[in-house]
């Protein structure tokens, strides 16, 4: 039988992956702060590797039964192994605050996983695109236009940290279950 731990750990990071489903700006997602939490969290490791693939996998077929058409169509194309492997990076990252999470450390680790977020999808979006030129000012025209979403992306990064660590510690205060430093 499972401890409660690994359960609430699951149950927080499913429902952020659902809250996807929500009306929300551009780019407004949970995705790197229920990576970053898992792998910060979970005493597996590879508990929190996968838990926050399924959480977003379930998501995304979701939003593809809610919306269909082109976001369907994105589903399991390059830029979605693309973002799933982002995700699996947030989680290693997540390893860094294992028994160390402290505000500063989710600050720092979240706004740098935005920004790799942000680099390395914005990157393949150039990569091939036929609209932008395949040169350095074609590269630099993409990181451009993207800036807008990224905002958005820092914004949700930062707010849905605060909700899962805030939460989970306010949770381990109240449950002797989760006192441990991974569960």
């Amino acid at each position: 039988m499972l401890s409660p731990g690994p359960l609430v750990l699951l149950g927080l990071i499913l429902a952020a992956a659902l809250s996807r489903l929500l009306p929300t700006p551009p780019n407004f997602s949970p995705v790197e702060a229920m990576a970053l939490f898992g792998g910060a969290y979970f005493a597996a490791r590879w508990l929190s590797l996968l838990v926050p693939l399924l959480a977003m996998l379930v998501a995304d077929l979701a939003l593809a039964a809610v919306h269909g058409g082109l976001y369907a169509s994105h589903l399991f194309g390059s830029g979605f192994w693309l973002v799933y492997a982002c995700i699996i990076g947030m989680s290693l990252m997540g390893f860094a605050l294992r028994g160390r999470v402290t505000g500063a450390r989710v600050l720092g680790l979240s706004l740098l996983g935005a920004l790799g977020f942000f680099l390395v999808t914005n990157f393949a979006a150039w990569l091939g695109s036929p609209l932008y030129p395949q040169t350095m000012a074609g590269l630099g025209a993409s990181y451009v236009a993207a800036i807008p979403f990224f905002k958005w992306s820092v914004l949700s990064t930062l707010f849905y940290a605060a909700i899962l660590f805030g939460g989970f510690e306010l949770l381990r205060r109240r449950t002797p279950a989760l006192r441990p430093q991974t569960v």
